[in-house]
């Protein structure tokens, strides 16, 4: 075989595996979740309020917006992942009308899919750690902004 031919197949045979290996990653079922659990994590949520915003945090010390569902959630008893993709996958869509507190609001951002992600408070409310520089807060889904954004309500399995 020519050099040319070797190495095509090469990098064809690796981006196959590194795609499949992509693709494999699994996600723990979520357990537990019950409506009393997603109460209490919306107020665990709401007591952070004012916590700094940090990339990839996940403690009063500093929250991205899946960490502080993680940690809400874990404050709650129930091990929830960290990520939006990940917290996609362990959740089932359900109506805005039907939303109740601790189920998780979903946005599309800077035209990334489900790219944020907030603990639905109740009337209309979301807490969420929003970017670099702010800090956790409270929210109305019926703000402009996130009006235009919103994805969807999700609930945990």
């Amino acid at each position: 075989m020519r050099p040319k031919t070797i190495l095509s197949r090469l990098v064809l045979l690796i981006s196959v595996l590194t795609l499949s290996a992509c693709a494999s990653v699994s996600v723990k079922p979520v357990t537990g979740y019950t409506p009393s659990v997603g109460e209490k994590a919306a107020k665990t949520a709401q007591s952070m309020i004012g916590r700094p915003y940090k990339y990839k945090g996940d403690s009063p010390a500093g929250f991205d917006c899946s960490g502080l569902v993680r940690y809400s959630y874990l404050a709650a008893g129930v091990e929830a992942p960290h990520g939006t993709e990940y917290l996609l996958r362990v959740t089932k869509a359900v109506s805005i009308r039907s939303a109740r507190k601790g189920d998780l609001l979903f946005f599309n951002e800077s035209g990334k899919k489900a790219s944020h992600v907030g603990i639905y408070t109740g009337n209309n409310r979301f807490v969420h750690a929003p970017s670099t520089g702010n800090k956790v807060r409270e929210d109305s889904v019926s703000d402009p902004y996130w009006k235009k954004s919103f994805l969807e309500v999700r609930r945990f399995n």
